[in-house]
């Protein structure tokens, strides 16, 4: 016979506590009116307590006293907390009424307490308590504000985060129905979870993969290095998006395009990790590319012990982002099609293969995609986009040194003031030989391989000719008349003539910095690395190119050239004018007098090679293409040569000499060596270093100096002779355009005191900008 049962239902009207939406991740849902079933056999007065607080807090309430109808009730109105009297087992067993609930799967989210008597809570082993279902205890107290603040703590707390884990199967059932193959992992690589779509395309039964490590799938790749990359973006908290292969379990081989997402949880930690994959079709052609672009990508910093000059205005990765719609029409490029091209350049080949990948992606990777051709087809790939408004000292060398020279006419038109070209002058001490030289200018020269060489020593013996005596011991030492089959007077005539073209007025660009160069490139030479990867002929070109790189130099920059209407600017199409008439220039006055033609005795296919490297290193010092050659030296040889020599192995050691050997790679390493040599000054002494930023100083004030004389355009503003800070201009030389070549260099050549230099230069400027001094040195004690 049924027991009668007595259920009493109190609804309560709203209370203080509102009803707000809960965020949960990027999820936002309704949370409803609380509902709170109390399990009391009879009234008291902590069943009361109950009663009111949630009247008080605007909960709906339930109350029954009858332990047959609890599960009936709960199963209609599905509680999110339910209260059940602990106090006495003989009325009322609250452990078995708890276990009752807990077997239906609709309670898996509810919150269940248990009151228990004020002295059980020592006595009592909470164990049994919690094996049964119970979340919480609570010690009996009928005070209202006692149950009421154990309300607001089940609501704000357990209640919420089971609402939240109830939304969790909502996430799961998108999971499970998605056509892309998903995977979470730990943080430690073992598999969570795998969606059907990641079963049923690696060929596995449901479940079978939970629980296994993430290296245990098969992967035809060079496994650890394949690992190695993926584990270097996402152990930092980036994105990792490639391609590779794999093996489904019967052994078939299939192409996946995987995106994975590291997931940050508790203490900023990374917990979990999501992968997404789709598989290329089945007929071999490549359904897409990539899926996505990855716009966060890990930078590759080059080790270095300067990176703390390093500003961080220069970003050659950073691009604007997209503004303008993408059309939605699709490429029709095949891969079989672009494979064919044989004739065209690289950059097409690249740009086809990105159409053919566009075909059947997602938007928002055809958009990306767009946004990646509109830079290829920019006609400057290396070259960084600048910004540094904070530093006008570097604004106004980047635009002085690195400008196309723009023409913006004035009513002035500037004659370019060279004189005109002599075959010699008797006013020069041209030496015999280097063995009737003068004692003095003996005595500069003699220690002309080292680094630490005094020019300016010798600058003054030769009375302001250096370039011949030093060029005369540097040919000598490499053997070039030897390889030129040319005499030592035809050498001679030859460095007389050059240097006779150079300006000696100029305070900078003069035959000092020309042999300053060549001592620089023939300190270069004489690196292991560099005898091991170039040819005999490559360096000769290259004392050769040191030689005449700035010869008949104005002492004005391209950019005033241009401005100013002058007619090699017009001549050269306002497009590297300056390097261009040094490198004519040069092989006109070798070519036209037969006394001081080195090449005459070359054979032709010897004289046009060498003089393709000469011209090549010459046009490298433009100062347009500085990033451009920079990035390019660390992208084809840094970069490479660094993740082979990882592996010291004969076969490794041959691949990295053959590599290094290319004539592109070769050309690559000769720009980089006349450009560092053509800007050493921040490596030199500090002694030697101050001296050349006192002279390339005051040959921009006076360019400033005629700019506002002529009413042109000034170029350089900051070098203003009356407000330039010398250790500013200094510091922001080194900053953008010397840190980071050097360190290439370095890392290539191993050239650890021209590093040292550089750093204690860098501090002695920076101490006298932190003084607020701008002279060069500061003032006496």
């Amino acid at each position: 016979m049924l027991c009668v049962l007595v259920l009493k239902v109190f609804l309560v009207s709203p209370g203080p506590v509102s009803v707000t939406d809960v965020q949960f991740g990027p999820m936002r849902f309704h949370q409803d009116q609380l509902q709170v079933l109390l399990v009391f056999t009879k009234e008291d007065s902590q069943c009361n307590g109950f009663y009111k607080a949630c009247e008080k807090a605007g909960f709906k309430c339930t109350v029954i006293k009858e332990v047959q109808a609890v599960l009936t009730c709960f199963l209609d109105k599905l509680h999110d907390i339910i209260i059940i009297d602990h106090r006495n087992p003989r009325h009322l067993d609250a452990e078995a009424l708890c276990r009752s609930i807990r077997s239906s799967k609709l309670s898996e989210n509810t919150v269940i307490v248990g009151v228990v008597r004020r002295g059980d809570k020592e006595e009592v082993s909470l164990m049994p308590f919690i094996a049964a279902g119970f979340t919480r205890r609570y010690i009996e107290n009928p005070n209202i504000m006692a149950c009421y603040n154990e309300l607001l703590q089940l609501a704000f707390g357990e209640v919420r985060s089971q609402l939240k884990l109830r939304a969790c199967n909502s996430v799961f059932t998108a999971l499970e129905k998605s056509q892309e193959a998903i995977e979470i992992t730990s943080e430690d690589h073992i598999i969570q979870y795998a969606n059907p779509a990641f079963e049923t395309t690696m060929g596995y039964q449901s479940g079978e993969l939970i629980g296994k490590e993430l290296a245990q799938v098969p992967i035809n790749e060079k496994k650890g290095d394949l690992l190695d990359a993926i584990n270097s973006c996402i152990t930092i908290g980036k994105e990792w998006q490639g391609v590779y292969h794999t093996q489904k379990k019967n052994g078939d081989n299939i192409q996946q395009n995987v995106k994975i997402i590291p997931v940050i949880g508790q203490g900023g930690k990374i917990r979990h990790y999501v992968s997404i994959i789709r598989v290329c079709n089945g007929n071999n052609k490549v359904e897409t590319v990539t899926e996505s672009v990855q716009t966060d990508s890990q930078t590759d910093n080059q080790g270095s012990k300067h990176k703390d000059r390093r500003k961080n205005s220069i970003d050659t990765k950073a691009v604007s982002s997209r503004t303008s719609e993408v059309s939605n029409q699709r490429r029709h490029s095949s891969l079989a099609r672009i494979h064919s091209m044989m004739i065209e350049a690289p950059i097409t080949k690249v740009i086809n293969i990105i159409n053919a990948a566009q075909e059947n992606s997602p938007m928002p990777v055809t958009e990306a995609l767009d946004r990646v051709l509109e830079i290829l087809r920019t006609t400057e790939l290396y070259s960084p986009q600048f910004n540094a408004e904070d530093d006008p000292h570097a604004t106004d060398l980047v635009g002085g040194l690195m400008s196309d020279g723009l023409r913006r006419f004035s009513g002035n038109e500037y004659v370019l003031a060279t004189k005109n070209l002599q075959p010699s002058s008797s006013s020069i001490p041209v030496p015999i030989s280097l063995h009737d030289i003068p004692p003095r200018i003996a005595l500069a020269i003699e220690n002309e391989e080292l680094w630490d060489f005094d020019i300016f020593e010798l600058e003054a013996a030769t009375q302001n000719r250096p370039l011949i005596y030093l060029g005369l011991k540097t040919f000598a030492r490499f053997g070039i008349c030897e390889f030129l089959q040319c005499s030592e007077v035809t050498l001679r005539s030859w460095f007389q003539i050059i240097e006779t073209n150079y300006h000696s007025s100029n305070p900078y660009h003069n035959s000092t910095h020309s042999a300053d160069v060549l001592h620089a490139t023939a300190y270069f030479l004489s690196r292991s690395k560099i005898k091991e990867t170039l040819d005999r002929i490559d360096e000769v070109a290259a004392l050769i190119a040191a030689t005449i790189h700035d010869v008949d130099h104005p002492g004005r920059t391209n950019s005033f050239l241009c401005n100013s209407g002058s007619a090699l600017a017009v001549l050269y199409n306002d497009t590297a004018v300056l390097e261009s008439h040094h490198a004519a220039l040069a092989f006109q006055l070798t070519l036209e007098n037969d006394k001081c033609n080195i090449f005459k005795n070359l054979e032709r296919n010897d004289y046009r090679t060498l003089r393709q490297g000469i011209i090549d290193m010459v046009l490298a010092t433009e100062m347009t293409k500085h990033f451009e050659h920079v990035n390019k030296f660390i992208n084809s040889i840094r970069k490479p040569l660094a993740a082979q020599e990882n592996e010291e192995t004969d076969k490794n050691q041959e691949a990295i000499s053959t590599m290094l050997r290319t004539p592109e790679n070769r050309a690559l390493i000769k720009r980089m060596m006349i450009k560092c040599a053509d800007v050493s000054n921040p490596c030199r002494p500090l002694q030697y270093c101050i001296e050349w930023a006192a002279r390339i100083s005051e040959e921009y004030f006076s360019q400033t100096d005629e700019e506002k004389q002529l009413d042109l355009p000034v170029v350089m503003p900051v070098f203003d002779r009356n407000t330039c800070s010398i250790p500013k201009s200094q510091i922001s030389f080194i900053d953008y355009f010397i840190t980071d070549m050097f360190d290439a260099w370095d890392a290539f050549v191993d050239l650890p005191d021209l590093m040292q230099h550089l750093d204690d230069n860098f501090k002695y400027w920076k101490a006298l900008d932190e003084k607020q001094l701008r002279s060069l040195r500061p003032p006496p004690e």
